[in-house]
């Protein structure tokens, strides 16, 4: 079985769990997920199956959507409500006004210096296992984006929210460096997960109701496949003549091609697609549209970054990767 599903993680569950709960279920030897959620957490996860798996790492890189609860006041060592709280703080002249004006000075690129709760690595141990044995260590700011974020209600001192954010986002240090600007400290009580690139959370099942199709063998209904998931992406039509230059990883010019007919710039990524196939490859532009010449070439256009299918048949002749 190869393709995604859009599994509703609920809280309490690891996002590891949830790959071990699916493998047993499906009896699928190759499971992942594209995009860690905490423990605590709740909200889209996807899954990839079988040969989906060689495409989680870009899911992974796709933009994000949380519903966010912040609780004002109460700064903890790990920034959510599972942590050792570190100091409490009046929140009384704290405004919904001054809230929403704080929140919105967030949005655009920003740097974030990763809590030491994080999986991120330093010389090759995770930062969470030195934070448990009482470390600090110094981490390098990363540049991140917030690209939306709409105050939903403010209860007290509860602030809901949701944010739109790039890849890398710490939703627990927004709240936490929130908390510093409004001199009250903050931490994420809650999370939830409402979209992950093209899965939302409208769409979302959970393990329950993924077993209850299983016992009906209605499962297949449940699953995504990479053509689907991957069909935000612009389409780069390659010449049947040239397939074989695209499964055995060799860069494609002008004129292996057919369009894109919009504008692209360098490192932009593409689905290669057959007429007689559809879907077997991706690859990234080594340059601009703008940069292109008035006639085609086969100078080097675009660089296939990951071969789909391992064989193809075009025109009678089958071509299999390397």
């Amino acid at each position: 079985m190869d393709g995604f599903l859009n599994i509703h993680k609920a809280a309490g569950w690891t996002s590891h769990d949830v790959v071990a709960k699916v493998r047993n279920l499906l009896k699928v030897s190759k499971v992942g997920h594209a995009g860690t959620l905490d423990p605590q957490a709740t909200g889209v996860l996807p899954i990839c199956l079988g040969k989906a798996t060689k495409l989680a790492e870009f899911l992974l890189h796709t933009d994000k959507k949380y519903r966010v609860v912040m609780k004002l006041g109460v700064a903890t060592d790990t920034q959510d409500a599972h942590g050792q709280v570190l100091r409490r703080a009046e929140t009384n002249g704290i405004t919904p006004e001054l809230v929403e004006r704080v929140l919105k000075s967030f949005v655009g690129r920003i740097q974030q210096i990763p809590p030491m709760y994080s999986a991120i690595k330093v010389k090759g141990q995770p930062l969470y296992k030195m934070a448990r044995k009482g470390q600090v260590i110094d981490r390098l700011a990363r540049e991140v984006t917030i690209y939306a974020l709409d105050v939903l209600e403010m209860r007290e001192d509860e602030v809901t929210f949701d944010v739109v954010c790039s890849h890398g986002t710490y939703i627990r240090t927004l709240c936490a460096d929130v908390g510093e600007q409004l001199g009250v400290g903050a931490h994420c009580l809650r999370l939830e997960r409402r979209r992950c690139g093209p899965f939302r959370i409208e769409d979302a099942v959970t393990l329950e109701e993924l077993e209850a199709a299983l016992v009906q063998d209605k499962h297949y209904r449940m699953v995504y496949s990479p053509g689907v998931v991957l069909g935000h992406l612009p389409e780069l039509v390659i010449r049947s003549e040239r397939a074989e230059r695209a499964l055995h990883g060799a860069p494609l010019g002008q004129q292996d091609v057919q369009g894109p007919k919009e504008t692209f710039k360098k490192g932009d990524l593409f689905r290669v697609v057959t007429p007689d196939i559809g879907l077997v490859a991706l690859a990234r532009a080594l340059m601009g549209s703008l940069e292109l010449q008035p006639n085609p070439t086969r100078d080097p256009l675009f660089k296939i970054e990951k071969v789909l299918v391992e064989s193809l048949k075009v025109k009678g002749r089958t071509y299999t990767t390397v």
